[in-house]
């Protein structure tokens, strides 16, 4: 047996890497929230997860005063009996992003140790399907861009060797929308696939109606066009239109997307795995959309949902924001438009814990970036 010996636990300000604003809010920061938990027999194991913009602190706290003390003196192969344990002990606060969040950065800080005590990769420990995936490009695409930037970026894209390209809608006016989704379409040709992101802005009857609008210019995916808890909207939306519904950033449990599978409504999940509690949920999620002939494009922490998406055989893309380069130090292997799977033991992320011990001494000091500790739980 090896036992969880220590854990603690970390909250680091990101800023953004570049301007980024879409239909209801703004990315001014990323708060990451980094798990480490040592063993026994001295392996260390790091897992993370975020917030945008707030909303870290309530996660660090669940961690300090509620699930990190449990952790304590468990046999750290037992991932899904600890992943159980931890969610039994916060019934009180499921299901909800405080939560799932939480579990998620003690449940891929598990999967570290797995992958390294087996020195294997993530995508192979996970299902191993196929070494690479196709990227597409979100960077580029953002609502406040005017349209000639857009097409400038799209174009970039294109020539850069990406294979989709995404960008952001929920103007005031479907005119607006329809004239930036033509212009990137002229701009890239028929061969690359352009997929539209309103963020929940629109109402059904919206949604339907943009869609309507949208139908002309081949989208790849409709993504999140309206409320994520609106499962009846989505199937309703789904059945009016032969564009690609995608949604699930923005759920935080299997059962949700249990719900959404069940009435067929979305063609595309897009489950993120610090969102929906960790791997091991992700997982699930992702061989329940395979049953039900369903992709799975996952949203955002590319530099973990590449190992993921290339563990399992229905996941076509990753999405393309780096926004970790400050505490890692190496990037994401792309190649011919794909990314291709770290192949080291371990989640594939090289955590610069340099870089994170120098930011610990900015606090306070009025940089944007900040790290604060939680006391070491230790049996």
């Amino acid at each position: 047996m090896t036992s969880i010996e220590s854990a603690r636990a970390y909250l680091i300000d990101l800023p953004v890497k570049t301007p980024r604003h879409d239909a209801i809010q703004s990315f001014v920061k990323q708060e990451t929230i980094l798990v480490e938990l040592v063993t026994t027999d001295g392996l260390l194991g790091i897992g993370y997860s975020y917030t945008i913009g707030n909303g870290g602190s309530a996660v660090l706290a669940m961690l300090q005063e509620h699930l990190l003390p449990q952790l304590i003196g468990h046999d750290a192969t037992e991932i899904e009996a600890i992943w159980r344990m931890l969610w039994a002990s916060t019934l009180a606060t499921t299901v909800g992003a405080i939560t799932s969040l939480a579990l998620a950065a003690v449940d891929t800080a598990l999967w570290d140790l797995r992958c390294l005590r087996a020195d294997e990769p993530l995508w192979i420990q996970a299902g191993g399907a196929r070494p690479r995936v196709r990227l597409y490009d979100t960077e580029g695409g953002w609502l406040q861009l005017p349209v000639d930037e857009l097409v400038r970026n799209a174009k970039a894209s294109r020539d850069a060797g990406w294979r989709g390209i995404k960008i952001k809608v929920g103007k005031p006016s479907v005119a607006e929308d329809v004239a930036r989704i033509a212009a990137v379409r002229d701009a890239i040709g028929d061969e690359i696939d352009l997929m539209v992101d309103a963020n929940q802005a629109f109402s059904r009857s919206e949604a339907i109606r943009r869609a309507a609008a949208f139908g002309p210019y081949d989208l790849r995916w409709f993504e999140e066009p309206m409320r994520a808890d609106d499962v009846v909207g989505h199937q309703m939306l789904r059945e009016s239109t032969s564009i690609p519904v995608a949604v699930g950033e923005s759920m935080y449990s299997v059962g949700q997307f249990g719900d959404y599978l069940a009435r067929g409504a979305a063609t595309i999940v897009q489950v993120d795995v610090a969102r929906v509690g960790g791997i091991t949920p992700w997982l699930k999620v992702a061989h329940a959309a395979e049953v039900a002939n369903v992709e799975v494009c996952p949203h955002f922490l590319m530099e973990l949902h590449v190992s993921l998406a290339a563990a399992v055989p229905n996941a076509p893309y990753v999405e393309h924001i780096p926004q970790l380069d400050l505490i890692t130090s190496s990037r994401l292997r792309i190649e011919e438009g794909a990314a291709v799977a770290p192949n080291r033991p371990g989640l594939g992320i090289d955590w610069d814990l340099s870089m994170i011990s120098s930011l610990a001494s900015c606090a306070g000091s009025g940089v944007s970036r900040e790290i604060r500790e939680v006391d070491p739980v230790v049996q």
